[in-house]
C-alpha cells in the first residue's frame, strides 16, 4: 500500500482511490447492464451453457447453468428458496457491492436438502424472522447461482433446479431499467470519481477500510455536498488524471486469480473475500467479477509448461494416475481458452463443440487401471482418443483448471497436479 508522505501527492492518492473504489463501479456497471434483461429483485435464468459465441464476460465456464438476481434490500428482506438438489453440485453466492462473498449457500455449506433463507440489509432487524438469515453488508447485493450440468441429457433436470430457485420480494416502486451507459470504470477521472463518491455514500466502507479512506481524504469523495472536480487547479487535475492512468495500467490485463510463473499457477489467497488486499480485489473485479472463494472453487491457470508456451500445434498428453486423481468433493474441469490481444479469455469454435473436459464429461474413457489420459491440441489425436480430446486453437492458448469443493490436500498444497507433457508422434503414433 502507499506510504504516507509529507506533502499531498494527488497522483498517488488518486491511484489508490481508483483501486479502492473500482469494485463498486464495476458492480454498478454490471448491475445496470443486467437490468436490461429484467428488474431488480427478480431472478433471471440463463437456460443454456456458455459457448464460443459467449463473449460478454472473460473466462466463462461451460459446466454450469447460471441464475442471478440483484436485490435492493432497502425495500425490505428477500426470502430465497433453494430446492433440494441431492448430489448435484449447486452454489448460490450472495455478494455485496464490494465483491465479497457474504455467504455461499448450496452443496458445500448447506447440503442438498434445500431450504429457505432470508437476506436482509446492513441496518435491518432480524427480529421475528424464522430460519437462517444472511445479512448483506451493502443495501444492494448480487445473488449468483451455479448449477452443474453433466451432459446434454442433464439440461432439463438442471433447468428444473433453476425453476426451484424462488425469490420472494416486492419490486421497487416505479422500477425501470437504468441507463447502461452510466457507472463505467473507463470514464474520465472527474466523472469516475463523481460516480464513485455517490456509490460510497450508499455502500459504506467497513471500519477496517478507515485507513484507506483517511489516505484518500484529500479528494473529498465523502463531501456532504458531493464530489466537485472544480475544487482542483489545472495542475492538480493533471496529477489526479495521471494517478488514475497509473491505476488502470496496474490492474488491467493478465491473470487475476493466481500468481505468475510456469506450470499450474497456485491460486492467490483471499480470492472471493479480499479484506485489505485492494489491488487484488480490483483486478478480479476487472477480469473475473463474481469469483468464488477458494474453498468453493479453486482455479489453476496455465500458459506454459517446462517454460514452453502453450500452442495448439504441439499436442500435449495429460496423464492422471489412478492413485493421484484430482482431489475434489464435487467435480473438476479443464477449460480451453484463446487469449485476445488485451488478455481476455474466450472459448474457441471447434469440431466437437467441446470447450472443457473433466471428470463428469459424457463419454470420457478411462484406462483399465482407472487412470485417465487427456489429449490437448489442435489436430485430432485419432478416433480412439477423440472422447478424451480437448481441442485447442492453431496457436497460443490458456488452460484453466477448476476444482469445485476441493479437498484439504489440494487446498493445502499437499497434492501436486500432474503436468501435461508434449507428444512427439515419432515416438508415439495416434491410435
Amino acid at each position: 500500500m502507499l506510504q504516507t508522505t509529507t506533502r499531498t501527492d494527488l497522483r498517488a492518492i488518486a491511484r489508490e482511490a481508483y483501486v479502492f473504489t473500482l469494485p463498486l463501479v464495476a458492480m454498478e456497471s454490471f448491475r445496470r447492464r443486467r437490468m436490461t434483461l429484467g428488474p431488480m429483485n427478480d431472478m433471471f435464468h440463463a437456460r443454456k451453457l456458455l459457448h464460443f459465441k459467449s463473449r460478454h464476460i472473460t473466462a466463462p465456464n461451460n459446466d454450469t447453468l447460471y441464475s442471478n438476481a440483484w436485490l435492493d434490500l432497502r425495500q425490505g428482506p428477500a426470502m430465497f428458496d433453494l430446492p433440494p438438489t441431492d448430489e448435484r453440485y449447486v452454489s448460490v453466492a450472495v455478494m455485496d457491492m464490494w465483491t465479497d462473498n457474504i455467504a455461499i449457500l448450496g452443496t458445500r455449506t448447506t447440503g442438498g436438502n434445500g431450504g429457505r433463507f432470508t437476506i436482509i440489509g446492513p441496518d435491518a432487524s432480524a427480529e421475528g424472522i424464522e430460519g437462517p438469515v444472511v445479512r448483506s453488508t451493502t443495501p444492494i447485493c448480487w445473488v449468483l447461482a451455479r448449477i452443474l450440468v453433466t451432459g446434454p441429457e442433464d439440461i432439463a433436470a438442471a433447468r428444473a433446479v433453476q425453476d426451484g430457485l424462488v425469490l420472494k420480494m416486492a419490486p421497487p416502486p416505479n422500477a425501470q431499467a437504468d441507463d447502461p451507459a452510466q457507472g463505467t470504470r473507463t470514464a474520465a477521472w472527474a466523472e469516475y470519481f463523481a460516480q464513485a463518491a455517490d456509490l460510497l455514500r450508499l455502500h459504506r466502507p467497513r471500519a477496517t477500510d478507515m485507513g484507506v479512506m483517511q489516505r484518500i481524504a484529500p479528494l473529498r469523495l465523502n463531501a456532504t455536498d458531493g464530489f466537485d472536480p472544480a475544487r482542483f487547479s489545472t495542475e492538480e487535475a493533471e496529477e489526479i488524471a495521471a494517478g488514475v492512468s497509473d491505476a488502470r495500467r496496474a490492474i488491467e490485463g493478465g491473470m487475476i486469480m493466481a500468481e505468475g510463473g510456469d506450470g499450474w499457477l497456485d491460486p492467490k489467497t483471499g480470492l472471493g473475500f479480499y479484506n485489505q488486499d485492494y489491488e487484488f480485489r480490483a483486478r478480479v473485479a476487472v477480469g473475473g467479477l463474481g469469483a468464488l472463494t477458494l474453498e468453493e472453487a479453486t482455479y489453476y491457470p496455465a500458459t506454459s509448461f517446462g517454460s514452453q508456451p502453450l500452442d495448439g500445434r504441439q499436442m500435449m498428453h495429460w496423464h492422471i494416475p489412478a492413485d493421484r486423481q484430482i482431489p475434489v468433493n464435487a467435480f473438476w474441469s479443464l477449460s480451453m481458452y484463446e487469449p485476445t490481444e488485451d488478455g481476455e479469455l474466450f472459448f474457441i469454435e471447434n469440431p466437437l463443440s467441446r470447450y472443457a473436459i473433466g471428470d463428469r464429461s459424457p463419454g470420457l474413457t478411462r484406462n483399465a487401471d482407472g487412470s485417465l489420459d487427456i489429449w490437448i491440441g489442435h489436430a485430432p489425436p485419432g478416433p480412439d482418443r477423440e472422447a478424451n480430446w480437448l481441442p485447442a486453437p492453431c496457436g497460443p492458448y490458456t488452460l484453466l483448471l477448476r476444482a469445485y469443493f476441493a479437498k484439504p490436500e489440494l487446498l493445502e498444497g499437499r497434492y501436486t497436479i500432474p503436468v501435461p507433457q508434449p507428444v512427439h508422434w515419432e515416438e508415439e503414433t495416434p491410435k
